[in-house]
């Protein structure tokens, strides 16, 4: 009894703690499949883009391996669910925006070709 009055801050931080992981990761699943697909397919073309900045032109397998590894490393529970080939196509999508971002926005393109 001791124990539980001399660290009562250790346990109700250990609680709020549980409880906030408990309320992000509910709020997440909570959300309709296509916002969780939009969210996805945004950080996707950043993905891509960043991928394009550090291995440059003509590398395509290499900057899919690259991003489907950054993918695999932030959504390790989601990459269970979503097959190579899925990804790829995703990816896909993903390189035509930023076709259209690189081509409309020469901020961004002086970003990635620098």
């Amino acid at each position: 009894m001791d124990w539980i009055i001399n660290n009562w801050y250790v346990i109700v931080g250990a609680i709020v703690s549980i409880l906030a992981i408990v309320i992000v990761i509910k709020n997440y699943l909570d959300l309709p499949n296509s916002t969780k697909l939009s969210k996805l397919r945004e950080w996707l073309l950043y993905a891509v883009l960043k991928a394009e900045k550090e291995l440059g032109g003509g590398t395509g397998q290499i900057k899919l391996r690259y991003v489907y590894d950054m993918f695999i490393s932030k959504f390790k529970f989601l990459s269970i669910f979503i097959n190579f080939d899925i990804f790829s196509k995703l990816v896909d999508e993903a390189l035509v925006r930023m076709a259209e971002l690189l081509k409309d926005n020469s901020s961004i393109s002086d970003l990635i070709i620098k």
